[in-house]
């Protein structure tokens, strides 16, 4: 019986382990300086293209959901 409990744990624990990073697995954020504007820096997502500017690092999440406005 205890084997069973700490077989359960175990895999409880890989599980929640691998679901940390979830988010981000798939998106490969590269940082290009020719398309910065001031303060801001813009991202490109090598995975999604998602283009994302940003004034703290990089993101830590997927954006390809966000919509950029036509103009």
């Amino acid at each position: 019986m205890p084997i069973i409990i700490a077989l359960i744990f175990a895999v409880t624990i890989v599980a929640v382990v691998a679901r940390r990073n979830a988010p981000t697995r798939n998106c490969r954020w590269r940082e290009d300086r020719a398309g910065s504007k001031g303060g801001l820096t813009k991202y490109n997502c090598v995975t999604c293209g998602a283009e994302v500017f940003r004034s703290t690092g990089q993101p830590d999440s997927c954006m390809s959901s966000l919509k950029t406005p036509k103009l």
